[in-house]
This record gives structure tokens, sequence and C-alpha cells, in this order.
């Protein structure tokens, strides 16, 4: 048997699904994912959602703002789709470079999505202009129907919507986020070459019974919730099989304390601190090390049709005890205690030099 390495220099990857939040959780988590990152998609769930080309473009300054100093960090604007969003502002901003794409949140699906889209039918026009000029659309695929069980709510959505959409809208790029079943692995692999789909590090690592491990546990608490063992295994084969349909979104969701820990605890994962060794772990104990750099690096960027990042990181085998908890905070900021995902763990690896 070949021996491990323990040194592993990938081109520097990109994150294709991440919440940067805004105010003082923006300038005290944004700086996680600037470290690591060239590029991200930045989810427009803010209150009020980034429903314009304007927003957007504020947004970005105050993210830049943020991360100022971070490695050449760059924020990719997503537009908020809802009932009534004007296509020819889609269209505006898509020409003019504001907007990568625009994410698809069923009205209350999860976070801040009570502004989400109630019925497709309602956004055909939109899907239709989205198709015509190559914007790609991302989906929170979940339907929100109280009689569906929370943990069937993703297989619904792809009987339900998802694959009547693709049906209707053949040309129209799709990347299905953060997906977290077996059922969505399959579609996925059989679908067209159109369609793509984001996995996060929680979602390999964890099962539903994290959850509930000794009592109720909110920071294990996000939203597609975690499944079943047969689809983190299912996931976990997909993320490294090294098919390019597959790539990396971490969908890092950070809330205070007071979020998490309330009578109706927020759904997220802050997972930003320690994303990437995280995926590395999981592909070393799928022996899949050799295929982390197109998941993280490769894949992404091509199916968006944007450049290859230029430059490098590398990842070494340390062992990293992963704080309980962070103290973070901008300049004049109050500091916010986050819990890190895996908050005690000890992972193999951490990153080494800097991107360079």
């Amino acid at each position: 048997m070949a021996a491990l390495p323990d040194r592993l220099v990938i081109r520097r990857p990109d994150d294709w699904h991440v919440h940067l939040r805004d105010g003082a959780m923006l300038r005290a988590v944004a700086p996680s994912t600037a470290r690591v990152f060239r590029r991200a998609i930045v989810m427009p769930n803010l209150l009020p959602p980034i429903t314009t080309a304007a927003a957007a473009e504020a947004y970005r300054e105050r993210i830049l703002f943020a991360v100022s100093g971070s490695n050449g960090f760059e924020p990719l604007m997503t537009a908020y789709l809802t009932d009534t969003i004007d296509p020819g502002e889609l269209e505006r901003g898509f020409s003019e470079g504001v907007f990568t794409a625009a994410k698809l949140y069923p009205a209350r699906a999860t976070t801040n999505a009570e502004a989400g889209v109630s019925d497709l039918a309602r956004i055909a026009p939109v899907l239709e202009t989205m198709e015509r000029i190559g914007m790609p659309l991302l989906i929170h695929g979940e339907v929100t129907d109280p009689e569906v069980d929370v943990f069937d709510r993703e297989a619904v959505f792809i009987e339900r919507q998802l694959e009547p959409l693709l049906e209707r809208h053949q040309g129209l790029k799709v990347v299905f986020e953060h997906i977290t079943t077996a059922e969505a692995v399959a579609f996925v692999e059989e679908g067209p070459p159109t369609l793509a789909a984001t996995i996060t590090p929680h979602h390999l690592q964890i099962n539903r019974n994290a959850m509930f491990r000794g009592g109720f546990r909110p920071d294990a608490y996000c939203l597609p919730v975690a499944k079943r063992e047969l689809h983190r295994i299912a996931l976990r084969g997909a993320a490294t099989s090294g098919q390019p349909r597959f790539f990396l979104g971490t969908d890092s969701a950070p809330h205070s304390r007071e979020a998490k820990e309330s009578a109706c605890g927020c759904a997220g994962i802050f997972n930003a601190p320690h994303a990437l060794e995280s995926y590395a772990q999981v592909f070393e104990q799928e022996g899949a090390l050799e295929r982390l750099e197109n998941f993280a690096s490769v894949f992404g960027p091509r199916f968006y049709g944007l450049p290859l990042n230029e430059t490098t990181i590398e990842l070494v085998r340390q062992p990293l005890e992963v704080p309980h908890q962070l103290e973070l905070g901008g300049q004049s900021d109050r500091l916010l205690p986050l819990v890190p995902f895996q908050a005690g763990e000890i992972l193999p690896w951490r990153i080494g030099a800097a991107p360079a």
C-alpha cells in the first residue's frame, strides 16, 4: 500500500454557496471564507433580500470592506427571486457582470425565505429570460407543504418541481444546491448536462442522529436537515466520484447564540473556518485525496464558465483541534461567540501555506 501524503498542494478552491450575512456578522465571518477561497457565490437572503443590481453592488462593497487585504477574494453576487421580480432587472444585472446567478428559495423554505417564490408558474418569464441569456439558477430544493415530512422534502421537490422545471426549460443551467439525499444524487447523475449540484462538508460528515445526540443539538440543525446514514454514504460517493456534476459548496450559515439556542432555533451550520480541512478528511477516508482538487477547485468554475484559479493552497497532515467556540468580530464590533462545525473534534489536516 502506498504511503499517504503528508502534504497536499491544490489549486486555490472556490465556495459555490455561502452565507456571509450583513453588518457585524458579515465583518465577523467573511474573513474565514476569504482566507481560503478565491471566489464565493454569496447568498442573497438578507433582510430585505437582494433583488436589484444596485442592492447587489452595495452588498458586494460591504463584503470587500469586511475582507480587505484577504488575498484577492472575489464575492460573486446573486439575485433573490420573488414572485414579482423584474426579468429586465435580472438581465441588466447579469449583462453588466453584477449578478453571477439567481437564487430560488421556495417561500418559507429556510432562513429569510419568506419573500421567496410561492409558485414556479409566477416566475415563468424570469426563467425564460435566464434560459435565454445563460444565467444559472441556484435552487434550494425543498417543498414546504406542511403535510410532507421534513425528511422527505427534497425527494418530493425533485418529483413535483425540479423534474418538470428541467423539462420545461431544457436550456436552463441549474445548480441543485446542498443536496442531502440518495435520490438527489441519482437525479443529478442521470440528469442533463445543464444540471449540477453542490455538497456541503456537514452533509458528508453527519447524519440526522447528530441533531439528537444526548438531547437536541442546535449546532447540527440546518436546512435541508441531515438525513439517514444511507444518504450520507451516497453523498460521500458522489463527492469523491470524480464526476464533474458535483462540486464544493459549504452552505456555511452562521447565527448568533441567541438565534440558535431559542424556542425556535435558526437553521444553519457555521463551517467556514475549517471547511477545506473537513472536506480533506472525507476524501482521505474515502481513499480519494487525488480527487479533492477537482471537486474543490475545477468542476465549479467549469460549470459556471469561469477561469480556473491560478494560485494554490497547501494542506499539511498536522492535527487540528477545532475550537469549541470562536470569538469573532470587526474592529469596533462586539465579539460574537460562534460555534464552528465539528467543534472540539480533531481533524487530520490543516492549512499550511496561505494561498499563493
